[in-house]
């Protein structure tokens, strides 16, 4: 009898403290997660995007500029154009390791305005420039501003979203910089043809001044609704807050912790992220991706080769159509991606062979109409698989902690545009108007891509389940 009426006190005990631990870590409705992805979304893609949008015009409308008469004014020759390309992507590469570790110790919400206003700034300035050694150090100053920005955002997306949602949001992300490819081609001509020689200032100049005053603006806005991270977001509630964390736990992706004597030190999270083999074949995959997109830099330069009686609106026009497709193509990958979240690397495998093809058959066909179409098709394959290779990396690297996770992403982004460094001397003027090197050398790098994405999905299938 004493038995029993222990057992039964001890059931009693057990079932309290069981009831104490529930209550200290509810579970969440499927009603309150939707409504809380829907806070989320509402609060950082529209946000993001239009950031993105701006960067992504801020760093290439060096391009327009060069057809509206940069190139003349400051007596450029091709070397020199490119050495302007490629040092941006110096500073970019180097500081996008120490940037995400001093993101993942502060507030997204004011670290990435906070460097949006300065690149912003440097942009303006760059509309008064008047010799090759001041446009040389802006755009690597911009570079060394620029390279805590893309990084954060994927630290920052990888840590609110679940490995399922990831394809879509990161598409969203993509298409603010296919857009702005077209958008900025669009303003360029407004810009340059409108504002020409007004107060005696060139329309190219106009060009940098109007963006990057437009991207200070909207950086002081942007505060205002910008997320910080699941545990320390101060525009959830508490339960909310919870809710964030708890869900990414049910796909074991790591959250951050509120705790700074959880977080790893800055060095061991690096040695972790570089011992990872998954971090650096992510690496290798997404350098493929990006060199093989400095094409976008070309653009105009490519299309005022196939269409050299154009004025430079009409070929900042016919730009337009390549990111058109581009966008929309994206966003059907994206689709399939978190559908079929588990065929990702056959996914892009797929249009990085589709590119691939377009890019041999470049260069072996002499019709400037043809030449253009191929064109069209191979940058709708290279920029589908730029959002469809992040979102497959950072839901690769879900289980890694959180500094750990933000290492691996800037490693993967700042290598991946280390690429651009040599890419940018693939399409010199000498080379012109087949430009056989460059489609040749991207013909080649895609070959390698599709071998290594190919290689992801066979491993992580079978060794991760993934």
């Amino acid at each position: 009898m004493e038995l029993a009426d222990n057992l039964k006190d001890d059931a009693i005990l057990m079932e309290i403290e069981n009831s104490k631990a529930d209550a200290a870590e509810p579970e969440f409705t499927p009603k309150e997660e939707k409504a809380l992805l829907r806070k989320i979304d509402l609060h950082l893609l529209p946000t993001i995007w239009i950031m993105y949008l701006l960067s992504y015009m801020d760093r290439t409308n060096i391009g327009n500029a060069k057809i509206s008469g940069m190139q003349d004014d400051l007596n450029l020759s091709s070397n020199q154009y490119s050495i302007s390309l490629v040092v941006f992507f110096v500073g970019y590469v180097v500081f996008e390791i120490p940037s995400n570790l001093l993101l993942s110790r502060s507030r997204p919400s004011i670290f990435l305005p906070s460097i949006m206003v300065v690149w912003g700034t440097m942009t303006c300035v760059m509309g008064v420039i008047h010799d090759y050694k001041h446009l040389v150090v802006l755009r690597t100053l911009i570079g060394c501003i620029e390279a805590g920005f893309a990084p954060g955002v994927l630290l920052v997306l990888s840590s609110w979203y679940k490995k399922t949602e990831q394809s879509k949001r990161f598409a969203v992300y993509i298409s603010a910089a296919i857009l702005s490819g077209a958008f900025g081609s669009l303003l360029a001509a407004g810009i340059v043809d409108g504002l020409e020689g007004s107060h005696s200032i060139r329309g190219w100049r106009w060009l940098f001044i109007v963006e990057g005053a437009v991207t200070v603006g909207f950086a002081l806005l942007s505060m205002l609704f910008l997320l910080d991270f699941p545990a320390t977001s101060h525009m959830l509630s508490e339960r909310e807050r919870h809710v964030a964390i708890r869900r990414l736990a049910t796909e074991n992706v790591t959250a951050a912790s509120e705790d700074p004597s959880q977080r790893l030190s800055g060095m061991k999270a690096t040695v972790d992220a570089i011992k990872n083999w998954k971090t650096w074949m992510f690496v290798i995959g997404y350098m493929v991706i990006v060199g093989s997109s400095t094409l976008s830099y070309f653009y105009p330069t490519l299309v005022e080769g196939l269409f050299g009686n154009k004025s430079s609106s009409q070929v900042n026009f016919l730009t337009v159509p390549i990111y058109a497709v581009a966008f929309v193509c994206t966003l059907i990958t994206a689709y399939f991606g978190d559908k079929v979240p588990y065929m990702r690397g056959t996914i892009i495998s797929a249009w990085l062979l589709f590119s691939c093809v377009c890019s041999i058959i470049v260069c072996v066909v002499s019709n400037f109409t043809a030449r253009y179409v191929l064109l069209v098709l191979m940058a709708a394959g290279l920029w589908s698989t730029n959002g469809a290779a992040l979102a497959y990396a950072s839901s690769a690297f879900g289980d890694m902690d959180p500094q750990v996770r933000g290492v691996s992403l800037a490693l993967v982004n700042a290598l991946g545009n280390l690429s651009q460094i040599y890419g940018s001397y693939l399409f010199p003027s000498s080379d012109a108007p087949k430009y056989l090197m460059g489609f040749g050398v991207i013909s080649g790098m895609l070959g390698v891509g599709v071998v290594v994405y190919a290689l992801l999905h066979v491993i992580l299938r079978t060794s991760m389940h993934f």
